[in-house]
């Protein structure tokens, strides 16, 4: 009994891995975060594997059917529209349910948008905090208020509509001098990455179309002794 958690492409699909297609062919059913975008990709590489709905408005109630599916035989696989499963996606559930019913997880390695927005920002990797989404209202400034001190570099993903007003947000309490990197559209034809300071960055944007999916790389908090030493 196993359920398979298989990393998607991000944006090219030369990314997925042979071993990611072999499981997609195998399996009986697949869960989707959107069966139209997943659709696509198994429709890319011929492969003909029965699609489900899975996605943040019916996993709680899916868990049940799916683990009695499981239990039954049945090769399952978890895929989301891009990346990884529950990394700021559907996933974490059914791994914990699966988990708590004896049921193996296995999740294939592959992409996934924060890491490679990390290394290229140019900012310390061997201690990051990766933060998600931030609230789209209630709790925001206070959630960006916690992090004023961490010292440790700061991933995050934003949508185009409000990655200005992220921005903003970050000059005014991580302070406009704060070292940022801006990565859109990872693997993609319009792949961009924006370093320098947070009001440098917020003015570049401010004075271009803003498209696409964006990671935000923040530098963590140093101290004046560490600040003089970078410079």
């Amino acid at each position: 009994m196993k359920l398979t958690i298989v990393p998607t492409p991000i944006g090219n699909l030369e990314d997925i891995t042979l071993r990611a297609l072999r499981i997609l062919k195998e399996a009986d059913t697949i869960l989707a975060e959107d069966t139209r975008t997943s659709g696509n990709l198994l429709k890319h590489f011929e492969i003909s594997s029965r699609l489900m709905p899975y996605h943040k408005f019916n996993e709680h109630k899916a868990i049940h059917t799916i683990i009695e599916r499981i239990k039954a035989g049945e090769k399952i696989v978890l895929v989301s529209d891009a990346g990884t499963p529950s990394i700021s996606d559907p996933g974490f559930l059914i791994a914990r349910s699966c988990i708590e019913n004896g049921i193996e997880v296995e999740c294939l390695p592959g992409s996934t948008a924060l890491i490679p927005a990390l290394v290229n920002s140019g900012f310390p990797s061997d201690r990051f905090c990766f933060e998600g989404f931030l609230p789209q209202k209630k709790g925001r400034l206070k959630k960006i208020e916690m992090l004023k001190d961490e010292t440790r570099t700061m991933i995050f993903y934003e949508s185009p509509y409000r990655v200005i007003k992220a921005l903003e947000q970050f000059a005014e309490i991580f302070g406009k001098d704060r070292g940022i990197s801006v990565s859109r559209e990872l693997t993609k034809i319009h792949e961009e990455t924006v370093r320098g300071t947070i009001e440098e960055v917020l003015s570049y944007f401010l004075n271009h179309t803003v498209k696409g999916e964006f990671v935000i790389v923040v530098k963590g908090k140093t101290d004046d002794k560490d600040a003089d030493n970078d410079n």
